[in-house]
């Protein structure tokens, strides 16, 4: 929940225009850390991608709210502020799926990233009751959806490798104030647990279940619990700070304590804009000078820390935050570029 430290601020859609969006045959598989070939499997990439980082795993996309921006920068003559949104558009982020088009996209950014032998991090955020009925409202309709969409984003995802993190806040909501109670939470645990299965059934498919932040459920063995009611044990682990602000340090510590109540399980950790750290337990809506933080990469130097991911958009908004911000998902440039040059600065 935001107000207690988690909102994904994810979008009510999925479009292909990543300006709305909140939030990106198979060549052979990538362990977690390996550096892939490099070359395309079809050569030259198609127009408009972006170069792909050297020695990168992960892929760099080009249907990112930041690099649609860049290239709009660009056709007005700003060079000076393209050139600064390139330090988040040059960076692989995550393809958030939304809606009834998550299919479509999933097939064809997967599709892309095998061609140039990069990984792409989806973030399916789709769950009935969605956020608590804040800035990201919305959701599936009823369980019977949710678990055909879930199949049908498993089946676009095919042979090809691709990271999931799973349902952000979905799991923190039973837990805390926002009603996902009873029947209601047991509800969505077993539709975490199907989706957690029917990803899995995808063999290059790794799936992270999204476990809250530091600042959020402070009961870790009841977290813990709800973690396993929901699948925990067939994914590849879980996923901490999805569009927040936490420091690295303090989250991967919190990682690890979660960790060891659940076998070991590993996991990721979003630093899309953590460089400056949180500015207040409750800021967490759109809060004013935060910075970008570690770039992805699956080198993180940390046992049981598979990625550092930036999950959430840098730039895209949290919500209106009661000040008439963009609503949650939209892109709002002077904001990255606060981002952007914070952390080029910092």
């Amino acid at each position: 929940m935001a107000g207690i430290a988690g909102c994904a601020g994810g979008s009510p859609t999925g479009a292909a225009t990543q300006a709305a969006v909140s939030a990106a045959s198979a060549p052979p598989a990538v362990a977690p850390g390996a550096a892939p070939g490099g070359a395309s499997a079809a050569g030259a990439p198609p127009p408009g991608a972006l170069p792909q980082l050297p020695g990168q795993t992960l892929y760099v996309s080009d249907r990112t709210s930041a690099a649609q921006q860049v290239t709009a920068l660009r056709g007005q003559g700003r060079t000076a502020e393209a050139e600064t949104l390139l330090r988040i558009a040059s960076r692989p982020s995550s393809q958030w799926l939304t809606d009834q088009s998550a299919r479509s996209t999933a097939e064809e950014v997967s599709r892309r990233a095998a061609e140039a032998d990069r990984t792409p991090v989806f973030v399916a955020y789709n769950i009935p009751h969605r956020d608590c009925g804040l800035y990201s409202a919305g959701g599936a309709t009823d369980a019977a959806a949710y678990r055909a969409w879930i199949t049908g984003l498993a089946e676009a995802l095919g042979d090809r490798r691709a990271w999931v993190v799973l349902e952000p806040d979905a799991v923190a909501h039973t837990l805390d104030a926002c009603g996902v109670k009873d029947d209601a939470a047991a509800e969505r645990y077993g539709l975490l647990a199907f989706a957690v299965q029917e990803l899995k059934k995808r063999p290059q498919v790794r799936v992270y279940l999204d476990a809250g932040n530091p600042g959020w459920v402070q009961d870790r063995a009841a977290l813990a619990e709800a973690l396993r009611k929901s699948g925990i044990a067939a994914a590849d682990g879980f996923a901490l700070n999805v569009s927040n602000f936490y420091a690295t340090d303090r989250t991967t510590a919190y990682g690890a304590q979660l960790s060891a109540l659940l076998d070991g399980k590993h996991f990721v950790v979003d630093t899309s804009r953590n460089g400056n750290g949180p500015l207040g337990a409750e800021a967490w809506c759109n809060p004013p000078g935060r910075a970008l933080g570690t770039p992805p990469t699956t080198e993180t130097g940390q046992p049981g820390v598979d990625a550092f991911l930036w999950i959430k958009n840098p730039g895209e908004s949290d919500g209106e935050c009661g000040r008439g911000e963009p609503r949650a998902g939209e892109f709002w440039l002077p904001y990255a570029l606060g981002l952007a040059t914070a952390a080029a600065t910092g």
